[in-house]
């Protein structure tokens, strides 16, 4: 009976441990290792979708106005603001605490990439930014803000 109620109670903290690594989820607010802006991840149907909502130098020096897309291929874009900005789209769930699948827009140089974010624990995580294939590219860890 005994080894019984220790081989329950084994169980259960193996149940309880896996059930804690599959709930790693990226939603929330983040920081990168620059700090140089917050970006909340947030749900968008049945995807997540990254946007900007603050910047460490938040106006252009040069004018004193908040800083805009300047650096967007589209000349129609180029005036919208960074603060606010959706740059992360259509990232779904993969495996192992994997969102595969998305696109990443980076206004420093108007580029856009593909995109995954994987959560290496609860409050850091790698995202990845590449053309073409996943293997080349350039990751940051992201670390989760309070």
């Amino acid at each position: 009976m005994k080894k019984n109620l220790i081989l329950l109670f084994a169980l259960l903290l193996g149940l309880a441990g896996f059930a804690s690594a599959q709930n790693l989820n990226p939603v929330g607010i983040w920081t990168n290792a620059d700090k140089k802006a917050n970006f909340e991840i947030y749900k968008c149907g049945d995807k997540l979708c990254g946007k900007i909502v603050s910047l460490a130098v938040p106006n252009d020096p040069e004018t004193g106005k908040p800083k805009t897309d300047t650096m967007n291929p589209d000349v129609k874009l180029r005036t919208r603001p960074r603060l606010g900005l959706v740059f992360m789209q259509g990232f779904q769930y993969d495996d192992d605490n994997k969102w595969d699948d998305g696109k990443i827009y980076d206004p420093e140089s108007g580029k856009t990439y593909s995109c995954y974010m994987k959560m290496e624990n609860a409050n850091t995580m790698e995202v990845k930014g590449y053309i073409g294939f996943s293997l080349i590219g350039k990751s940051q860890v992201w670390t989760r803000v309070k």
